[in-house]
């Protein structure tokens, strides 16, 4: 009877895993079912882990104890007539990315070509489990289109706290995205601390009320604040690279500087008095170009940013930039531009004081306008065109375009019982369907698309939880 029993039990185990089909987001590049036994996560499997993956192999184990229950024992060596999981990283995967999982009744062994391919792998492997036990034999081979597979989170107009964002960083993990694109400042509020300019948080991080919906005539008269200690910061870091994700911080200049302007004002073309802002949008006062101040404070700013992320690329901003101060401005109208334009000064030399320090300057597309310097990244958000341009000048380009990767506007089209929202209709198969290489772009243009970011701006804190996607 108890022999019965067990044959019992391993009848419908086996039913309920021959129903993995592995279709999981994103889709691998070769999925190849195999014949055979599935492979069934019980007490006696091991995990095995070569040298330098110990973190992944732990990552693994917290993902099967939560799918499975089961806690498997992490190993160094695999023993004769155990079952296992072995994670290994192989030279015969030339992609860094890349990696093959393969499941057989006795294993299921992840090799990746290097510690983030086996931690996709992983991923892959915890998505395509979706509560089961067990595993149908296959073979899947996948490695990554582009390198930049990015996902922006503003925390300038509605701040979040650091347990948010790291499930935010768990859930781009998920998607094996290796970008997080940190939005840290704004006229609405500066969110990070700066040593050496103490006012941008104890005057800047905080408003005295908040606009209703995305641009009503209401506004809730309410305080709002919040900003991150650089221990907070550096956590949050060191968080994302045990997943192996990069924080890319922005730091918007010379425009979307009104915080910062409340807290200093002489840093702005009329001396103030300036508020923190309530409203989104495009507000006329921004940082003097003129002004050396300007400058000082931005090394200073841009020095603490380079010592808390370690990202050789940070976010300069650079978008809707009015110039109607500067045209009424003595010291900005004085500048000798040699050939530049006022923000082209200003850009180039944030440029050099970064390519100094060893760092690349990523902005907004609208940078291309102000003679952007060669060696600049473009991040394109005005449509595809302008990163399209941008690549055939040799730019590196990250494709961010609101027609399609702009996860804060409306994905349904009946919106009556939907919150606001700051844009138009983006539904899932219109996300799916931008190329960011297009064979329209030539092939030396295509070398420099680097990827595709998604972005959330959070003009509405009452907005829906976003659903992320991976463009990878």
């Amino acid at each position: 009877m108890r022999k019965a029993c067990v044959l019992l039990i391993c009848f419908f185990t086996l039913l309920q895993v021959s129903a993995a089909d592995y279709q999981v987001v994103p889709l691998p590049q070769s999925v190849q079912l195999q014949k055979g036994e599935p492979f069934v996560f019980q007490s006696d499997v091991r995990i095995v882990a070569q040298e330098g993956l110990q973190r992944e192999a732990v990552f693994l184990k917290e993902y099967l104890f939560e799918m499975t229950g089961e806690a498997l024992p992490i190993v160094s060596k695999q023993r004769a007539g155990e079952r296992y999981v072995s994670l290994t990283v192989s030279p015969k995967i030339h992609q860094a990315e890349g990696y093959v999982l393969t499941v057989d009744k006795g294993y299921v062994r992840i090799e990746g070509g290097s510690a983030a391919g086996v931690f996709y792998g992983i991923q892959t492997l915890r998505k395509s489990l979706s509560g089961k036990k067990g595993l149908s034999p296959v073979i899947i081979k996948d490695a990554p289109r582009f390198s930049w597979r990015g996902m922006h989170l503003d925390c300038s107009r509605h701040f979040f706290p650091v347990s948010f964002v790291k499930k935010y960083i768990d859930l781009l993990a998920l998607h094996q995205m290796n970008v997080f694109h940190w939005h840290l400042t704004d006229d609405q509020g500066w969110r990070i601390e700066i040593k050496k300019w103490q006012k941008l948080i104890t005057v800047g991080s905080h408003r005295t009320g908040t606009i209703i919906g995305t641009n009503s005539d209401i506004d809730d008269e309410t305080p709002y604040g919040g900003y991150y200690t650089q221990d907070e910061a550096r956590e949050i870091v060191a968080y994302a690279k045990e997943r192996h994700i990069t924080v890319v911080p922005e730091i918007d200049m010379p425009g979307h500087m009104l915080a910062a302007l409340a807290s200093y004002p002489e840093l702005g073309c009329t001396g103030g008095p300036y508020q923190v802002g309530h409203y989104w949008g495009v507000y006329k006062d921004v940082l003097c170009v003129g002004n050396e101040k300007v400058y000082q404070f931005v090394e200073d700013v841009l020095t603490e940013i380079m010592d808390i992320f370690p990202s050789e690329v940070i976010h300069i901003g650079g978008d809707e930039t009015p110039t109607e101060k500067w045209e009424q401005c003595a010291k900005c109208q004085s500048l000798a531009l040699g050939g530049h334009t006022l923000q082209g000064y200003f850009t180039q030399r944030v440029f050099n004081f970064l390519t100094a320090h060893h760092r690349r300057a990523l902005g907004w597309d609208e940078l291309l306008e102000n003679k952007a310097p060669q060696d600049a990244m473009i991040m394109s958000w005005r449509g595809t065109e302008p990163g399209g341009k941008a690549a055939e000048m040799g730019h590196d380009v990250v494709m961010a375009p609101t027609t399609h990767c702009y996860f804060d506007y409306q994905q349904v089209k009946d919106v009556l019982f939907e919150p606001s929202r700051c844009g138009g209709f983006i539904p899932i198969e219109k996300v799916y369907s931008l190329d960011p290489a297009p064979d329209s772009l030539s092939a030396a243009a295509k070398k420099h698309i680097l990827g595709v970011q998604a972005k959330c701006n959070g003009h509405n804190r009452h907005g829906r939880t976003m659903t992320i996607l991976s463009s990878g």
